[in-house]
């Protein structure tokens, strides 16, 4: 009996605070703000050069709001599929814009890591300018974004150059 005694005890204890638990509970808010970085090159928020690199659900919502172009942006020549949806999601375009490289690459760096991504490599094996950024996707997968500076092209009042989004199957 005095083991039934502090059994009942102990659950009575156990439901009082969980009661006490459920009633008092705000839950959590949850927040979307957009980052604000001082300094450099601005948003293009009303650019549209790569919306065709979207479809509803790819890429996933908390990857979305890296594909960005800095003001004065123009396409010079159409978006590409490489996989044509066959396997990882890989999307390319090229871009021009009205600044030089150097002030591009900090844009992205700047914007990207304000947005959560993660600078992994800098530079392309075959020496052009190139920043490579991962995230993890809410999909499970990684995503990487990728600018890289045509060298031959690059002028100090305009920069072509590559945007790439795609999807890494692996960890990197």
């Amino acid at each position: 009996m005095p083991a039934a005694a502090v059994l009942i005890l102990a659950v009575s204890v156990l439901l009082i605070f969980m009661i006490i638990n459920v009633v008092t509970s705000q839950g959590v808010a949850t927040t979307t703000t957009i980052p604000v970085v001082v300094g450099g090159l601005g948003v293009d928020t009303s650019s549209s050069v790569l919306a065709n690199c979207t479809t509803p659900g790819t890429p996933p919502s908390n990857i979305t709001p890296g594909m960005l172009v800095p003001v004065g942006t123009h396409a010079r020549g159409p978006f590409r599929l490489p996989n044509s949806g066959a396997g990882d999601f890989d999307c390319l375009r090229p871009l021009v814009t009205s600044s030089n490289a150097s002030s591009l690459l900090s844009f992205y760096r700047s914007q990207l890591e304000a947005r959560g991504w993660s600078l992994f490599s800098s530079g392309a094996s075959n020496g052009a300018p190139q920043y490579l950024f991962q995230k993890a996707g809410s999909d499970t997968f990684y995503w990487v974004i990728g600018i890289t500076v045509s060298p031959s092209a690059s002028t100090s009042t305009a920069t072509a150059w590559t945007f790439r989004i795609y999807q890494n199957s692996e960890a990197i």
